[in-house]
């Protein structure tokens, strides 16, 4: 590869190579402001998809490749097919198609092994079940190309009448049965009682996906080594029906001796939830459970679950198990370890077999559970159940990168351009997917993904959904500033995404909070995906700036009072996140001006709540200055919009002040490892959680 050129402006042709492998040369952070990526930035990206731009000869001879490649090119390579709706049963023929010389002949296999050919494109496309078929053009001259044929209905169903729902983060509700962080057994608990006693419809969980091995652990669930999979540090021990049958009783008594002391430690004496020390008991606990053996039934579910989860098993399997050994980053291995197709690494997973059948173990009984939730969540009369969540990528060195390294861009990381909230951008440190491998593979790592995370969920939440139509690619090595926008084939995510959530009988709710693209929020409605509308940010940006009246809010949406990135309700209310920042350090401007201009900004909220009669006295009674009559009063609000869901932060049920995650913050604040607590910081167990007055005083609110 030629040396990139330095950073100025991209030339005609640079810029025209770019658009055709759709990469954008610039980008509008408002309506009025246009900023240009640098050439730079653009030969880079450019050459993460495996195109040569370096020099301008380089980039003359890969756009002259690139147009004759396109101009003779039939199909691309997957075609979407938006199934037939009610218009009288006639087929939209997807552009693609339509395009193709008359004549020519369409050759469809299905899924389901039947097979049809017709030189009319309706007879050959018409009444197709969904699903992804191959599809195979013939044209008179006899040019032949194949794609992949998504066959997807038009939308998602609306969800059956409205419903409210509690949000956590799952590792900071403790029970007293849990070991020092919360789990799977404490999930089924919450949504047994939530839904049999408070009504709701769903409880929303932050991402469960493997995390990278390790100590200290990246404590965030959004940098995981796997989406593909679940983390067992979620597995409640005593669950898995082996454990009855142990015969070494001493040993597990010691570990949960062991795990109450943890659990105590962060309960009673202030501790912060340690995820590392709960996984290196339960690592222990379950190395003796693994020596129990499955009886038939449960052995015949295992290899039936084996056989369903296939190659991407054994490859998760296998980074977990040469993981152990080599370190939890793959860019370290020795070099033909970093090949998972290598004779090496065959014979390694031979060497290996009985760790990389344990981690095929783990993930089977984390699935188990997980499906069990949602199994009791619906038996509690929720009609959604529990909510995931989707992380926007993977952590570079983790199983997902190294096992699917063809579908990302080497040297690259997601992130975002520089805005109004963060002059200096964003670097996610996660590898994209590139889009040129998932069209041509029918987005089926995308597929898989969707189809095991829907095995136990009832409605999915998608990180930064924006991520489906654009991603900021930053090239390693460079800050932020320097990168630029890479676009996806929205249509065939969006219709792969709608097949298998339609599969399923699954919700999907996209994260489009902030800077949204035009037309993204439009799209994603028309194909049945609901937004996600945060109080605090619903204002009428194009008029006066003021609060947004309920009604005017959208109803195709989740709607809440504040997430896991912001502050509680109550630190909102009460100022106290102006002063969490000030003695952090992250205060850009003097506290006075923070200060007064978040007083306002709550003050304006305070006083619609007032005007419209919602703010009442907390309990019944006349006290309305108190935060926690200023909770309710914003749920009273939110019950008033038209939004299909509404989501209750489950730390306000309680008054706690503490956000679970402070952006811009690493070892300053510690996010990620704090319980829930209440207003005096004093940590809430899952039990007294289900005694509180105040948590059902919040949610007698929403049933009314």
């Amino acid at each position: 590869m030629t040396a990139p050129r330095p950073a100025e402006p991209c030339d005609e042709d640079l810029a025209r190579l770019a658009g055709l492998h759709g990469v954008a040369t610039s980008y509008r952070p408002s309506p009025d402001r246009t900023v240009t990526a640098s050439a730079a930035a653009v030969v880079r990206v450019l050459a993460a998809l495996g195109v040569d731009a370096g020099t301008p000869q380089a980039a003359r001879a890969a756009l002259a490749a690139r147009e004759e490649e396109l101009a003779g090119r039939l199909l691309p390579p997957t075609v979407v097919l938006w199934s037939e709706g009610g218009d009288g049963g006639t087929t939209a023929v997807p552009a693609a198609v339509a395009s193709l010389p008359e004549g020519t002949r369409l050759d469809v296999g299905t899924e389901q092994g039947e097979s049809r050919a017709s030189t009319d494109p309706r007879d050959a496309l018409g009444g197709l079940p969904p699903g992804v078929h191959t599809l195979t053009a013939v044209a008179p001259d006899g040019r032949t190309a194949g794609a992949h044929l998504v066959v997807a209905p038009p939308r998602l169903p609306t969800p059956a009448g409205r419903s409210h729902g509690l949000l956590v983060q799952l590792y900071s509700l403790l029970s007293h049965r849990s070991w020092g962080m919360g789990d799977l057994g404490d999930l089924a608990e919450l949504t047994a009682w939530a839904g049999r006693t408070l009504g709701t419809g769903f409880v929303q969980v932050n991402p469960l996906h493997a995390a990278v091995p390790g100590a200290p652990t990246d404590p965030s669930p959004y940098r995981p080594s796997s989406r593909r999979f679940p983390d067992p540090v979620h597995l409640r021990v005593e669950d898995v029906p082996e454990f009855g049958h142990l015969d070494a009783p001493e040993k597990m008594r010691a570990l949960r001796e062991r795990a109450g002391r943890l659990r105590e430690s962060v309960l009673d004496e202030g501790a912060l939830i340690d995820r590392d020390a709960v996984w290196e008991l339960k690592r222990e606990a379950l190395a003796l459970v693994a020596g129990v053996p499955l009886g038939p039934g449960r052995r015949a579910a295992y290899c039936d679950f084996l056989a369903e989860e296939g190659q991407a098993l054994e490859d998760h399997a296998t980074w977990y198990a040469l993981a152990e050994v080599h370190g939890p980053d793959w860019h370290r291995w020795p070099a033909a370890l970093r090949d998972p197709r290598s004779r090496e690494t065959a014979r390694a997973r031979t060497e290996l077999r009985e760790r990389v059948d344990f981690h095929s173990w783990l993930a089977w009984l984390t699935d188990t559970q997980l499906t069990a939730a949602q199994r009791t969540a619906r038996e509690a009369g929720m009609p959604l159940g529990v909510v995931h969540d989707l992380a926007v990528g993977v952590h570079p060195g983790g199983a997902d990168a190294w096992a699917q390294q063809e579908y990302f861009a080497a040297g690259m990381s997601v992130g975002a351009p520089p805005d109004a909230f963060n002059a200096r951008g964003q670097d996610w440190g996660l590898p994209p997917w590139r889009p040129d491998r998932l069209a041509a593979s029918g987005y089926e790592p995308f597929r898989r993904l969707l189809r095991a995370l829907f095995r136990y969920a009832g409605a999915l939440r998608i990180d930064h959904v924006m991520g489906l139509f654009r991603l900021w690619w930053v090239p390693q090595g460079e800050p932020p500033t320097e990168g630029a926008y890479v676009r996806y084939d929205a249509e065939a995510m969006l219709a792969v995404l709608v097949l298998e959530a339609s599969r399923a009988g699954a919700v999907v709710i996209g994260e489009d909070l902030g800077t949204v693209e035009p037309g993204v929020r439009e799209a994603l409605r028309e194909r049945g995906v609901l937004g996600t509308s945060v109080l605090w940010f619903e204002r009428d940006w194009d008029g006066d700036g003021r609060p947004l009246p309920p009604e005017d809010w959208r109803a195709d949406c989740l709607a809440t009072a504040t997430t896991h990135d912001l502050p509680s309700t109550a630190a909102r209310l009460t100022g106290e996140h102006v002063e969490l920042r000030d003695r952090l350090g992250l205060l850009t401007r003097p506290l006075e001006v923070e200060r007064a201009e978040a007083a306002a900004d709550t003050a304006e909220w305070l006083e619609a709540l007032t005007r419209l009669g919602l703010l009442h006295g907390a309990g019944g009674g006349g006290d309305t200055s108190s935060e926690e009559a200023g909770i309710q009063a914003v749920h009273r609000f939110l019950l008033r919009t038209p939004a299909r869901m509404i989501g209750v932060w489950l730390p306000d049920g309680v008054g706690d002040r503490r956000p679970q995650n402070l952006p811009g913050t690493w070892d300053q604040y510690p996010n990620w490892r704090l319980p829930i607590a209440d207003a005096q910081g004093r940590p809430v167990t899952l039990e007294q959680l289900a005694a509180s007055p105040r948590l059902r005083a919040l949610m007698e609110v929403l049933r009314g």
